[in-house]
């Protein structure tokens, strides 16, 4: 302690042995007990039995190096074989995109033409309507017109035997007219007319 107290390092501490570290040693003492009962040191229990020898398994061995290699085998053609499938899948895509790009173009021209004959239709359509709109207006005046010939010629058919006698009187009259002018004397006759009137 005086040691320890002038700054030097204690001794170090012994292992405590027995059960746990605490020095009890009971079990070896009844081990001990035990032994001095019987007489006799107990003698060992026989070693449990092992493989055997050992010897190489080249069967074996082979075998398992056989299927590492069928393992490397198709796992090397399952990626050959991805490979070959991604190869054909990125041409097909190229070529579809190829194809989907040319049909895009193609559209597109038509969508122009279209588009174009669209106006093209549009401005006849346009056009023949202002050409229907003069021909109903022309149309309209025609009817018009072929409805006051029919207003004309209706009277004059209706009237025309009427006028046509009128006419034929009036012819007469102005013969006549012109006879008695000329000289002629028609009292006598206009009384025989008269007397024969009479008679009947």
């Amino acid at each position: 302690r005086i040691f320890v107290s002038n700054g030097g390092t204690p001794p170090p501490t012994e292992a405590p042995g027995g059960i746990a570290g605490t020095g009890v040693t009971v079990l070896a003492q009844v081990q001990a007990h035990n032994v001095v009962a019987q007489g006799e040191a107990a003698a060992p229990p026989p070693p449990p039995e092992t493989w055997g020898a050992y010897t190489v398994k080249s069967e074996e061995s082979n075998g398992v190096i056989a299927m590492i290699d069928l393992l490397i085998k198709d796992l090397t053609k399952e990626m050959t074989e991805a490979e070959t499938e991604e190869k054909h899948a990125q041409e097909d895509y190229e070529t579809l995109m190829q194809d989907s790009a040319d049909k895009r173009i193609t559209d597109s021209k038509a969508l122009e033409e279209k588009v174009s004959a669209k106006a093209d239709m549009e401005a006849e359509l346009l056009a023949h309507s202002e050409a229907h709109k003069g021909a109903v207006k022309e149309l309209m005046a025609t009817e018009e017109y072929i409805a006051s010939l029919h207003a004309e010629c209706d009277w004059l058919i209706q009237y025309f035997e009427t006028r046509k006698t009128a006419r034929s009187d009036e012819i007469d009259s102005l013969k006549r007219a012109k006879e008695v002018l000329s000289g002629a004397d028609y009292s006598l006759i206009q009384t025989r007319t008269r007397g024969n009137l009479r008679r009947r």
